[in-house]
């Protein structure tokens, strides 16, 4: 049995065994009725510790969830292959896995579900997934991917959940895409950019003369997607009396125009998104239950992207090609240390903030390569989100603040995780972030104080110094003879 201080090894894994068996409990739980001393040693556990023990215990961090791969196998009474899941704490590890219906429990009250895991191959972990505008390699972009696969020929409203910024109507065009009704219309709708009063109007339509306004017949989105698609984004935001003629809608496949006297048939498979919970929405009677249980038939939820670091650099590729068609410009690529400052960072805004910051730095670059010193003023912006020198007096009288994420968080990172807490640490390279030797993509321009402080915050080692300031160390040493510094005098 491996001990609890043994690093995780997925070579300890057999490749046939039965690594976890479920036991499913009443309210949809999950039960840990065996489980592998190699896989007890992931959560950092002794088998004796984890056996009888709640499956949330154990294993509430992995992606996909387990239980969710548990519940999907029992509900459609067929394996699942090849399903890449990776666990972040207290071992992080990256395996696939098998799952199986296990047939009944001894007491004949529940179910049994069978996991087996084995190492991913090279081209499972790691190589780069397209997949409608979408780009990742993780665990959880892949499930996302084989979730979209699955529910792409179904007519079943579909929920997508996530943070702003994660790519929801990519998701939902996927599932338009590759689903039956692809060659009809797909037809998208932000609930929370139309005003109360005429979001009704904009769904269903109005006869002319219905209302104030109304000189002409208008036909409403469910009308224009019909046999197709209708995406509705922030659907969260819904007002409540909407609610209950988009029910309707889903319910009999009839729609009604403001003003009409006669209803319509439509044929509409609606996917909805939202960046809120509409579990709590529910509980906070801002939406209907009944909405709520007819719309969360399928369920894709899109990790935040400081969830799946692995997949920047796949991305900062696809940006990268792009912005080079866009601008007629030939950047080959970022330096490591740029992508590891990249990967660092929380991004609340996720995969919409990190194209836009990537665009900044890209048009500012000469050089063919990024690195990292590129990013110096948006780090400056990100820790203390100061006004920038085009209002010195508000960068003056209101003190600098951290920039949250919306979403909330596990704990009080900060946005660039591991980033120094010093103002000049703040300006660079988190300690670390460039390898030595790694050169900027900008001509050096340091200054006394700019050197003093970085040789400070490296703890009187010069090559430390150079790969906060994002220059060669041979190009410190240039600067110290020029500006006739020593030793003696940066530490002053």
């Amino acid at each position: 049995m491996l001990s609890q201080d043994a690093p995780f090894d997925t070579r300890n894994l057999p490749a046939l065994a039965p690594d976890l068996v479920l036991a499913e409990q009443p309210g949809g739980r999950w039960k840990i009725q065996s489980i592998s001393p190699a896989l007890a040693a992931l959560a950092g556990r002794a088998v004796e510790q984890l056996q009888g023990k709640a499956l949330a215990e154990a294993f509430g961090d992995g992606t996909p969830p387990l239980a969710e791969l548990a519940r999907e196998v029992l509900e459609n009474d067929r394996p699942l292959d090849a399903i890449p899941v990776s666990f972040a704490a207290p071992r992080p590890a990256r395996l696939v896995a098998e799952v199986r219906p296990g047939g009944l429990s001894e007491d004949f009250r529940g179910r049994l579900v069978v996991f087996r895991f084995r190492r991913a191959s090279p081209g499972e972990a790691g190589q780069k997934l397209v997949y409608g505008g979408m780009v990742g390699s993780s665990a959880g972009m892949r499930e996302v991917f084989r979730k979209i696969d699955l529910y792409a020929a179904s007519d079943a409203p579909v929920v997508v959940t996530g943070e702003t910024g994660t790519g929801k109507e990519l998701v939902a065009r996927a599932l338009h895409d590759q689903s039956p009704r692809h060659r009809g219309p797909f037809v998208a709708v932000n609930c929370s950019a139309i005003s109360e009063e005429l979001l009704e109007s904009e769904l269903f339509g109005h006869e002319k003369g219905a209302f104030t306004g109304a000189v002409r017949t208008h036909r409403g989105r469910f009308e224009r997607a019909d046999r197709g698609t209708l995406f509705l984004d922030e659907i969260g935001d819904m007002p409540v009396h909407t609610q209950a003629k988009l029910l309707r809608a889903l319910e009999e496949g009839r729609i009604e125009r403001v003003g009409a006297e006669a209803e319509q048939k439509v044929d509409v498979r609606v996917v909805a998104a939202t960046n809120v919970t509409l579990e709590q929405a529910v509980g906070q009677g801002r939406f209907r239950a009944d909405l709520y249980h007819r719309l969360s038939v399928l369920r894709i939820h899109l990790p935040p992207l400081r969830q799946r670091p692995e997949d920047i650099p796949h991305l900062a590729e696809h940006f990268l090609a792009m912005f080079n068609r866009k601008y007629a410009k030939q950047i080959r690529r970022l330096t490591p240390d740029a992508l590891h400052l990249l990967q660092s960072y929380l991004w609340p805004g996720n995969i919409r903030e990190l194209r836009n910051v990537l665009e900044r730095v890209f048009v500012e670059t000469q050089a063919e390569v990024i690195g990292a010193r590129a990013f110096a003023e948006w780090i400056r912006e990100r820790q203390d989100f100061s006004p920038g020198n085009w209002n010195l007096d508000a960068a003056e009288s209101r003190p600098p603040q951290a920039v949250s994420p919306p979403y909330p968080l596990a704990s009080e990172r900060l946005l660039i995780e591991g980033a120094p807490r010093t103002a000049l640490e703040a300006e660079i390279v988190p300690r670390g972030g460039a390898p030595a030797g790694a050169r900027s993509t900008r001509p050096a321009d340091l200054d006394v104080e700019e050197i003093r402080r970085a040789y400070q915050a490296a703890g009187g080692n010069l090559a430390g110094a150079a790969r906060l300031l994002g220059v060669h160390r041979a190009t410190l040493y240039r600067y110290l003879d020029k500006l006739g510094l020593r030793r003696e005098d940066l530490e002053g």
